[in-house]
């Protein structure tokens, strides 16, 4: 054979070898699926805190043949939903992703917004407005967005979530769907960003009226009550209770709730049963994982956060969320296995945040705790501006921990900005459990400890952060005297879980430090794509 006819052959080899590639039979190995579990709100010591009561198939099953990393840190603040579901899937922070809360002051309209807002589409699946939403105010790609550029979109993505947010931000800017709930309608919805009428398979998933069957049973504890050693007695004047109950104890009588039954709908743990049901038939009707390239579904329980901000960490409530969450987790695990094949489909366990406890609940016990109404303190700063600078509507809102001042009106008024700015600062200040106060412009300039001075870096936003930033003590938030909240820098709320299983995943943990900007690029190198444009995250290699 002539040395022509073999280059000829041989090209044509490369040739066909690297069409193989670039259509659906890559040789690139891949997981079939990817699937993304965020827990709202839960804390990473909840892995283990009931661990006792966990059966063998949910979180022990993911610890005990997955990978986790045991110090994964949110690397921002404020640790809020929609940046944290944000950075999950940007590994990004929001200076970067412009997320930098669940609601701003945007500075380019002169109002107040809130994360997902979008005018230009209207509610698909109801008659409300709750579907006005799209991902257009998220500035960054996602890993989702990244996944389908890597194919020419023929990877099929998918978010699910009782929040809005948690189900549009992870799942892109161009996603297939993204679906939530309508707490009016009391089903689930999308908007006209993503499609003009509901899938027929949602339209069979809504008519079974799930949350309507679900409310019309009281709910107990899933174990004798005595069993919740690890919870506080069940009768806590510091717990906030369900709206539309007049108890705070178990059984909570939720069958008798007929006001806003939809919305109470949301603090119950049949919500958690309802996503997942959701997520299984999203699974089934759109075919995932049976793709030539990898599909990826986001899902996030949003039902931990509503229940964990009524009744805290320390009680019965969510102790029984979690045994039932784990029974839904491994149902969920057993119907991948069946679908997707053991070994097949990729999925992590992480979360946007985690939680402070209630601090009646800390003074109970002698630990220094308390709240503070960011609604006082605006009004007592706009007192003080109109009674020292002759300024009034001084401020625009106090939002995020950060005061957003009017500067506009500050302008007209001919009075130094720098010198308003050092009266508030003193103000806050002498605030008792204020620690610190300073302009967001001249956070590098400022005194701050690590690592709360890279986390506030990390969270400023010249286009959408306020003008003067506050932290306060520890145990210390914006809130209520019932029930709980978070936001902060602190170790209760930006230590969350992240634990690898699947495909490629060994066994083991490490303790070393992660943080959760690291998901998105471990993602894209187990999958050989490139990360999100805004990536400022590292590969966790210790997990494939």
């Amino acid at each position: 054979m002539s040395r022509r006819i073999i280059f000829v052959l041989l090209s044509f080899i490369n040739i066909t070898g690297l069409y193989a590639q670039s259509s659906g039979n890559s040789s690139i190995p891949r997981p079939k699926l990817i699937i993304g579990l965020v827990i709202d709100q839960m804390r990473w010591d909840y892995l283990y805190r009931f661990n006792d009561l966990y059966g063998a198939n949910g979180f022990k099953r993911l610890l005990s043949q997955g990978f986790s990393c045991e110090n994964t840190l949110v690397p921002y603040i404020p640790t809020y939903t929609a940046p944290g579901h944000s950075c999950i899937y940007t590994g990004s922070v929001p200076a970067i992703n412009g997320m930098v809360g669940n609601n701003w002051f945007e500075k380019s309209i002169g109002k107040n917004v809130y994360c997902t807002d979008d005018s230009t589409v209207s509610t698909v699946g109801s008659t409300t407005v709750w579907g006005k939403m799209s991902p257009r105010n998220l500035w960054t790609t996602t890993i989702t967005d990244e996944l389908r550029f890597s194919n020419n979109f023929k990877s099929k993505v998918i978010g699910i979530a009782l929040k809005d947010r948690a189900s549009i931000l992870p799942a892109g800017h161009v996603a297939n769907a993204a679906y939530w709930y309508d707490d009016k309608a009391g089903n689930w919805i999308t908007s006209s960003y993503y499609m003009r009428d509901l899938p027929g398979w949602l339209k069979q998933l809504n008519d079974t009226h799930f949350p309507d069957n679900a409310m019309s049973k009281d709910w107990n504890t899933i174990l004798p009550i005595e069993k919740y050693d690890q919870s506080a007695g069940d009768d806590n004047s510091y717990e906030h209770s369900i709206e539309g109950e007049n108890s705070k104890t178990f059984p909570h009588r939720i069958s008798q709730i007929s006001k806003a039954k939809y919305e109470a709908f949301k603090f119950t743990p049949s919500s958690i049963t309802y996503t997942f049901d959701l997520a299984m038939a999203a699974i089934d009707n759109e075919k995932l994982g049976k793709n030539d390239v990898p599909d990826f579904l986001t899902i996030s329980i949003s039902s931990t956060d509503y229940i964990g901000h009524l009744f805290g960490p320390n009680s019965i409530e969510v102790e029984d969320t979690y045994l039932r969450l784990d029974k839904d987790i491994a149902e969920f695990l057993q119907f991948l296995d069946e679908k997707a094949g053991k070994g097949n489909y990729l999925l992590f366990l992480t979360a946007d945040h985690g939680v402070a406890h209630i601090p009646a609940f800390m003074q109970q016990h002698n630990t220094p705790a308390g709240v503070f109404n960011e609604g006082t303190l605006s009004k007592e700063i706009t007192m003080m501006l109109d009674k020292q600078f002759n300024i009034k509507n001084g401020v625009r809102i106090l939002e995020n921990y950060q005061v957003y001042l009017n500067t506009n009106e500050i302008e007209r008024s001919g009075k130094s900005l720098g010198e308003v700015k050092k009266a508030v600062i003193k103000l806050l200040l002498d605030e008792s459990f204020i620690v610190q106060s300073f302009e967001t412009e001249r956070i590098s300039e400022t005194s701050l400890p690590e690592p709360i001075k890279r986390m506030t870096i990390n969270g400023y936003n010249p286009k959408r952060s306020g003008d003067i930033q506050f932290t306060v003590k520890p145990a210390y938030f914006a809130g209520s005297e019932e029930g709980t909240t978070h936001g902060s820098w602190n170790p209760y709320d930006a230590h969350i879980p992240l634990v690898w299983f699947g495909w490629n995943v060994k066994q083991g943990k490490t303790n070393r430090e992660t943080y959760m900007t690291d998901i998105s690029p471990t993602i894209a190198a187990m999958l050989k794509i490139q990360m999100p444009n805004g990536c400022v995250g590292k590969v966790i290699e210790e997990v494939f």
